[in-house]
């Protein structure tokens, strides 16, 4: 189910930003940089019941983070300091914006939580895979890329129906989502992780 596994077939969508990019001198850590603080303004955003504008951040988030390694790869400046930059500024983005969808009231507080220790358990699965020499493993049934889909998704349907479901707006039931699928996902990465050390 993961989209991450269709990156190489949608690389060519990112050719005119990499192209503008390379032009004007950006580099992969502006986009990284750029990513997390649409991040943390799709928190707020969602934290103030702005959901319109936290969409739009988090699709801000979602099209900086495409950018940033393929740009890197363009200009073969990939590197462990980049990689690095990535996966922290990936996991605050997780943090922020999951915590402004529950804090907002989208969701209790419970739930949040656990959504937020499915999503950090099955990305930190993830880099564990490639800490042991395994390589770094997307594998599972909920992947970053599908987290944000989801999330568009869910906050489209909140702004389009407005009509909870036994309580819950789309942007709840996606946290719940997020829980039981992300310990699930994290769940298949230890398996993964197990058979291959």
């Amino acid at each position: 189910m993961t989209l991450d596994r269709f990156r190489p077939y949608v690389g060519g969508l990112l050719d005119p930003a990499i192209r503008i990019s390379v032009r004007l001198g950006i580099t992969p850590n502006v986009y990284s940089i750029g990513a997390l603080v649409a991040a943390f303004a799709a928190g707020v955003a969602f934290y103030e019941g702005q959901i319109g504008l936290a969409v739009l951040f988090v699709a801000i988030n979602a099209v900086f983070d495409a950018i940033d390694g393929a740009l890197a790869r363009e200009l073969k400046v990939a590197s462990l300091r980049g990689d690095f930059i990535d996966h922290v500024s990936d996991r605050y983005a997780d943090i922020v914006i999951i915590t402004g969808i529950f804090a907002g009231g989208a969701a209790s507080w419970e739930i949040g939580v656990f959504a937020l220790t499915g999503v950090l358990m099955s990305s930190y699965m993830g880099t564990q895979a490639q800490a042991l020499g395994v390589g770094r493993y997307y594998g599972g049934v909920l992947g970053r890329a599908d987290r944000l889909v989801l999330i568009l998704l869910a906050g489209l349907l909140d702004l389009i129906v407005a009509a909870p479901i036994f309580g819950l707006p789309y942007l709840g039931w996606i946290l719940v989502f997020f829980g039981v699928f992300g310990h699930y996902t994290a769940l298949q990465r230890i398996a993964y992780i197990w058979r291959r050390i």
